[in-house]
C-alpha cells in the first residue's frame, strides 16, 4: 500500500471533492484520481462513491478513514520529531581505551557544552571494539591503544577500513597501587617484585584478529599467578586502594587521583614496551565543533600528565 495514495485519499474525504483536494494538494485532478484507484484496487474495497455533488465514503470507505487518520498523525509525529531533533540537537560520540588522561579530557570538555541541546556518547573499551564502533556503530570519533610494534598491522588495517589516524601519544606503562602496598617503598620494581601480588587487568584483547593466548602472553608478564579481570574502571579504585595486595598496568595518573584514593604510581625498571594511543575518524568525515572541543581539551591533559 502506498502511503501517497493514502494521504490523497484522506485530504479527497476532508474536502468531499477531488477538485478541492487538488487545490490543497498541488497535484493534477486526474493524478489523485488515478492513485485513489490504485488504493482501492490494491485493497479490494471501494472507498468512495463518485457522484454529481462530489466523492461521498462508503462504509468501507469510512472504516478505511479511521485507520489512515491514525496512520498519518503517526508519521507526522514521526517526521515532526526527527526534523526537530536534526535542526536543534548536536551529538558527539566517541570510544576510547580505559585512560585517566582521557577521562579527565572528557569531563573537561563536558563543561564546555553549555545550554544547547546535546547528546553526547562515551564508550571505554579495547581497540577491535573501538574500530567496531566507528565502521559498524556510527560512533564519529574513537582512540585506539596498541603497542608500537604493532604499528605495521594497525596502520594497514586503518587504510582497509578506510580510517585516518592521528598520533595522540606515546608512553610505557606504570604500576598503580595502594600507598600501603609493600612495593610502593620499593624504589625500583622489577617483573620478579610482582610474583607475589595480585593483578588487576582489564579483560580486554588489546589486538584485533590476533588469539587472546597470545595476546595475553605478550602483554603480560607470565610470572603472575593471581589476577582479578575486570570489565571497567569503577571497581578498580576500589580493589587497588583497599586491597594492598594488587596492582595494575596503567597509563599516567592525574596527582589528584592518587591523592584522592591514597594510590601511588611506580615505574617497573623491566618494563620497556612502548604503547600509542591513536585518534582515529573514518576518511573524509568533518569534524565538527565539538570534535575539536574534545580534542583541545584532550591535547590539554595529554601536556599535563604525558
Amino acid at each position: 500500500m502506498n502511503i501517497l495514495h493514502m494521504k490523497y485519499a484522506y485530504e479527497v474525504a476532508k474536502a468531499g471533492s477531488l477538485s478541492k483536494a487538488s487545490e490543497a494538494l498541488l497535484i493534477a485532478v486526474p493524478n489523485i484520481s488515478r492513485s485513489i484507484k490504485e488504493l482501492e484496487t490494491g485493497l479490494g474495497i471501494t472507498i468512495f462513491e463518485r457522484t454529481a455533488k462530489g466523492m461521498t465514503l462508503t462504509l468501507e470507505g469510512e472504516e478505511f478513514m479511521n485507520y489512515a487518520k491514525s496512520i498519518l498523525s503517526q508519521i507526522d509525529e514521526v517526521e515532526k520529531i526527527y526534523r526537530e531533533n536534526t535542526e536543534k540537537k548536536k551529538k558527539f560520540s566517541i570510544s576510547v581505551p580505559r585512560a585517566n588522561y582521557i577521562s579527565e579530557a572528557f569531563v573537561n570538555f563536558s563543561n564546555t557544552l553549555g545550554k544547547e541541546s546535546v547528546e553526547v556518547f562515551y564508550k571505554e573499551t579495547n581497540s577491535q571494539r573501538t574500530i567496531h564502533n566507528l565502521t559498524e556503530r556510527d560512533y564519529k570519533l574513537g582512540i585506539i591503544r596498541y603497542a608500537e610494534n604493532y604499528d605495521k598491522y594497525f596502520k594497514e588495517m586503518m587504510k582497509e577500513k578506510d580510517l585516518v589516524g592521528e598520533m595522540v601519544t606515546k608512553f610505557t606503562y606504570s604500576l598503580l597501587m595502594s600507598a600501603n602496598n609493600p612495593l610502593a617503598k620499593k624504589e625500583n620494581i622489577t617483573y620478579k617484585d610482582l610474583v607475589e601480588f595480585i593483578e588487576i587487568a582489564h579483560a580486554d584483547p588489546f589486538v584485533p584478529s590476533l588469539p587472546l593466548s597470545r595476546v595475553v602472553k605478550e602483554e603480560l608478564p607470565n610470572n603472575i599467578n593471581r589476577r582479578i579481570f575486570i570489565f571497567e574502571r569503577a571497581s578498580q579504585v576500589d580493589l587497588l586502594s583497599k586491597n594492598h595486595e594488587t596492582f595494575m598496568w596503567v597509563s599516567p595518573t592525574s596527582p589528584e587521583k592518587l591523592k584522592a584514593y591514597n594510590l601511588v604510581q611506580k615505574k617497573c625498571v623491566d618494563n620497556t614496551r612502548v604503547y600509542k594511543d591513536v585518534l582515529i575518524y573514518k576518511s573524509g568525515y568533518k569534524l565538527t565543533n565539538l570534535d575539536c572541543k574534545f580534542i583541545e581539551a584532550l591535547k590539554e591533559t595529554k601536556e599535563k600528565y604525558l
